[in-house]
């Protein structure tokens, strides 16, 4: 008796491969992000890539089209949970996922103290974490490393920014 409760109430689970491609339809148009790598140097998580262009609810665009298309952000964050929200729906797998190894991202000692700016590191997915100390030009252009719930993956690209501390990075 309790194996079948135990059986019929566990949530099933969500197996998502890098190459993805997901659909999150927010307010009268959809986005599109992929799962394009496991950054060892971030928890092994997962970093997806979101496009910025917005399609209509009806329009069901050609995949090589959204992949092609133009990066809007890229991001940490678990892509299994934004189905699980129902925040976004897999849509199909293709393996191009763009260039990986390019990507740099930034991350900050103390988000908490914003008046301090010598406290910043970058990497790049799968390699070794650097201590920069203030952010050159070449860093700030980077995108923050922390890995965000669904939840802020629809916040940015609905808004352009995180949520909170992290709206000014």
């Amino acid at each position: 008796m309790i194996v079948e409760y135990y059986l019929t109430t566990m949530t099933k689970r969500v197996v998502t491969n890098i190459g993805d491609v997901f659909c999150a339809k927010i307010d009268n148009y959809k986005i599109y992000l992929q799962y394009i790598a496991n950054d060892l140097s971030q928890l092994n998580s997962d970093v997806v890539r979101v496009f910025k262009k917005k399609y209509p609810l009806e329009i069901n665009p050609d995949l090589p089209e959204i992949i092609n298309g133009e990066v809007d952000f890229y991001a940490h964050c678990v892509t299994s949970a934004g189905i699980k929200r129902g925040l976004w729906e897999k849509v199909e797998n293709i393996k191009e996922v763009g260039v990986i190894y390019d990507i740099m991202f930034k991350c900050k000692e103390d988000y908490t103290r914003p008046d301090i700016h010598n406290d910043w590191s970058v990497w790049k997915i799968n390699q070794e974490t650097l201590h920069v100390g203030e952010l050159l030009d070449e860093y700030k252009r980077s995108y923050l490393g922390l890995i965000f719930r669904p939840e802020d993956i629809i916040h940015k690209s609905k808004t352009g920014s995180y949520l909170g501390v992290f709206s000014e990075y």
